[in-house]
């Protein structure tokens, strides 16, 4: 159970960092800790104490109850007893290319009908079946410096991560995705030429990038999904 709730404080002691409200540097000075203690929490090489999570939680003005997950409230049942909604997850950038999440993964849930989500269109080039469909993920000035002005940091995508062809969903337009790039997610348009994949940006001022595949290495590897959808907060 600690565990959990130091997972799910890295999430957000992350979060708080990458959308430039703190830095490490000024919570480890708040909170009364060295910089590398900091370090070594974000990248999971040691957890904190008791006394040193209320610390931090302090500091970023906190309950435990905010480092609960976030369950999914109770949906109500169509006329013919199933679903009107389904639950999706919002996860942590890292994590979009696993199977599965672990609690520490997940950041909230977000409810979409499940009329909307079925009429969304599959398509895998392997085997992806036992993949949480849908996922959710919070862009960041870095995952989306190449779409602007199509996107601006805090878009949330909806990702169907059983969509990873690079065929186009829509005849006349291209398919945007979520590719992941070493340690890095990005939005981009994705073309395949040769054994090369081209991440092709919105932004003309920004430089294209390419990866080269790897012997053995599909561009399931690389290719999170499709974005099925795209909420802006106002």
């Amino acid at each position: 159970m600690i565990s959990d709730l130091q997972d799910r404080l890295r999430v957000l002691v992350r979060e708080r960092i990458t959308s430039g409200e703190l830095t490490g540097t000024d919570l480890a000075n708040r909170a009364g800790f060295q910089q590398a203690h900091v370090s070594n929490f974000l990248n999971q090489r040691r957890g904190l104490s008791i006394e040193a999570m209320d610390r931090v939680m302090e500091v970023m003005s906190l309950e435990v109850s905010d480092l609960l997950p976030k369950e999914p409230r109770a949906t109500p049942l169509a006329e013919d007893g199933g679903r009107v909604f389904d639950s999706v997850p919002v996860v942590v950038q890292g994590a979009l290319l696993q199977g599965d999440f672990g609690s520490g993964e997940i950041v909230e849930f977000v409810r979409f009908k499940r009329s909307f989500l079925r009429k969304i269109r599959p398509e895998m080039e392997n085997q992806r079946g036992n993949w949480q469909r849908f996922v959710l993920m919070k862009t960041d000035k870095d995952s989306v410096a190449a779409m602007r002005p199509r996107l601006l940091p805090g878009a949330t995508l909806l990702i169907d991560r059983h969509y990873n062809s690079l065929r186009r969903y829509r005849r006349h337009e291209p398919n945007l995705y979520v590719v992941k790039n070493g340690e890095m997610s990005k939005v981009c348009y994705v073309e395949l030429q040769g054994s090369q994949l081209t991440f092709r940006p919105e932004n003309l001022e920004t430089a294209l990038e390419y990866v080269q595949l790897e012997k053995g290495n599909a561009i399931s590897d690389y290719v999170v999904g499709r974005v099925a959808h795209i909420s802006l907060e106002i």
